[in-house]
């Protein structure tokens, strides 16, 4: 038999992969946390960057799905230590990526105003979100292409350079964000909700450059495009297009959360942007140990390790809600200051703090979701994936949300609903990996 994954060989792996994996979100709430405090019509502009940044959201787990599909492939391949057989793959996909997501850029920013009029934005949140958005999605491909050089390091079981990259790009982030938003007086004028979006995209920037140094550097792939295509490229484009439903599926729960909390007024649009971003920067927190189901499954699959393959899913679900329950008892002990240092609006933080604990509740059941999510990509089985997400959000998400609307629950009526979506994921994924794989263990 095979030797165990250990304690040690996952935290090596895991560790950096949460460091690296808070990256985004932490930009996002570097954002929402300095734009809330703003003098000038603070409310709005927390507003607007919840809703230009949910839509970016959107497009980036959209489009980042390929990172799953490269790294699942490629894990795959060094597992049965045939790696050069994919050589010409990262730069091929890679490749395509950055022509899509430019191609979205255009058509997103020709389209803005109607698609975040579909958010119920209107007057200054709307013209807000506007300005947000037509800066920071100049990163979209930037960030595609980093997320993608991501795919290509976690498939060769290295989570230590995307972490680098990370740090790099979330210091500058926070550092830039300050100096644009607020100014420096006599030297450089205050930007306001502007000044965000660009340092977001100075330090994606500085993140894609750093990760195209690396890639050459530290793996042994070249970004050099040529034909033909390798004979995994159908593979991971189908990959990748059940990611991409599966995506959809959730960036439709999120649209609609979004989409009612605006309809029930600027305190309640304001206070959901920061309940998810708290949530998501668990959601990627927890996600490290995700990661090393993503990267580890694949490799096990490849050496056809069934029993380690059952072992390493207990360990990384058991050390996940380790996680997610010590992230959620801070939050309990620092509940008001939380909510404070996003804003300092008395209805804002009302609705915010009427909510919040539902968040923190959430994290244990989020962490077993996030855990098999992993696993599931790792293993390439993107149609349970897809499936798992369509039963979720149009069987779970969405006829909770519209029965919570209409008995007035508003802000708990889109948690109860994120919280059976989140129910719902987990339990198929369980059942599922249950079913397949410990029989053959």
């Amino acid at each position: 038999m095979k030797p165990k994954v250990t304690f040690k060989q996952i935290n090596k792996l895991a560790i950096p992969a949460i460091i690296s994996g808070i990256a985004e979100p932490l930009l996002s709430i570097t954002d929402t946390a300095i734009v809330g405090n703003v003098e000038v019509h603070p409310v709005a502009s927390l507003a607007a960057v919840g809703i230009a940044g949910s839509f970016l959201s959107a497009l980036f787990w959209i489009l980042a799905q390929t990172r799953s599909a490269i790294s699942a492939i490629i894990a795959q391949y060094l597992g049965a230590q045939k790696l050069d057989e994919v050589q010409s793959l990262p730069a091929q996909i890679i490749a395509i990526n950055i022509v899509v997501s430019a191609l979205i850029y255009l058509i997103t920013i020709y389209f803005i105003d109607e698609i975040f009029h579909l958010y119920n934005a209107e007057g200054l949140i709307l013209n807000y979100a506007v300005d947000y958005y037509k800066v920071r999605a100049i990163g979209l491909p930037l960030t595609l292409f980093t997320f993608s050089v991501f795919g290509v390091f976690r498939g060769i079981q290295n989570t230590y350079w995307p972490m680098v990259i990370s740090i790099v790009g979330t210091a500058l982030n926070i550092i830039l964000d300050y100096i644009l938003v607020f100014g420096i007086e006599g030297s450089i004028p205050a930007m306001h909700i502007q000044g965000a979006a660009y340092a977001s995209v100075i330090a994606q920037t500085v993140m894609a450059i750093m990760a195209l140094i690396l890639m050459l550097k530290k793996t042994p792939f070249s970004l050099k495009f040529r034909f033909p295509f390798n004979k995994e490229i159908k593979r991971l484009l189908s990959l990748s297009f059940n990611l991409f439903i599966r995506a959809a599926a959730l960036n439709i729960a999120l649209y609609f959360a979004n989409a009612y909390a605006t309809r029930y007024g600027d305190n309640f649009i304001a206070a959901q942007t920061i309940a998810f971003q708290i949530w998501l920067f668990f959601a990627f927190f927890i996600d490290g140990y995700s990661s090393v189901g993503n990267i580890v499954s694949g490799r096990l699959l490849g050496e056809r390790d069934y029993k380690n393959l059952w072992n390493l899913s207990i360990d990384l679900t058991k050390f996940a809600v380790i996680i997610a329950a010590i992230l959620g008892a801070v939050c309990f002990i620092f509940y008001k200051p939380i909510g404070r240092l996003f804003t300092q609006d008395v209805s804002v933080l009302e609705s915010f703090f009427s909510i919040f604990w539902i968040v923190i509740l959430m994290q244990p059941l989020n962490a077993v979701a996030f855990v098999f999510d992993g696993l599931f990509k790792g293993l390439a089985e993107a149609v349970t994936l897809r499936n798992t997400l369509l039963i979720a959000t149009f069987l779970g998400f969405i006829p909770v949300l519209l029965v919570g609307d209409y008995f007035g629950l508003k802000l708990y009526g889109i948690w109860t609903a994120f919280s059976v979506w989140m129910f719902l994921r987990m339990g198929i994924l369980v059942v599922k990996f249950r079913r397949k794989y410990v029989i053959q263990s």
